[in-house]
């Protein structure tokens, strides 16, 4: 899996493992929608083995739409045309947020998109979730 925070100046990127457990940031990507970003995309997805790639989509509090969402859903589409695997959108609310929290070496950005990959790989594997729950459970009995 390979998550992509979209900005037009800079993409921050964060990759699953194999496993799908641990979202890691990455290098941004400068330019994305540029020639040379979209190639950078396309070896990145290659290098990390990705089979999905999931576009943050930054909905509004409210959930509704704004410029930057209608940028994102274009951006996604360019990219469903551009490469091999397939492009999902996932809402992104807070990422930004929870990255400045966090803080750590990797851009704000790519921590942002690691943020928004571990909220995609809990609603696609509940039962890891679960899991971690169960553990934390343990930990305080």
């Amino acid at each position: 899996m390979l998550a992509l925070d979209y900005g037009s100046a800079r993409c921050g990127c964060a990759a699953s493992d194999p496993t799908g457990t641990v979202a890691t940031p990455l290098e941004p990507v400068l330019r994305p929608g540029s020639t040379a970003g979209l190639a950078r995309l396309r070896e990145l997805v290659a290098r990390v083995g990705a089979e999905r790639v999931v576009v943050g989509l930054p909905l509004s509090l409210s959930g509704g739409d704004s410029s930057q969402t209608r940028e994102a859903r274009a951006f996604a589409a360019r990219l469903e045309r551009e490469l091999t695997v397939d492009v999902e959108l996932w809402d992104e609310r807070l990422t930004t947020r929870l990255a400045a929290r966090t803080g750590g070496r990797a851009s704000e950005d790519s921590r942002a998109a690691a943020h928004l990959l571990e909220g995609w790989l809990a609603r696609a594997n509940p039962a890891r979730t679960a899991g971690e729950d169960a553990r934390d459970e343990g930990d305080r009995g």
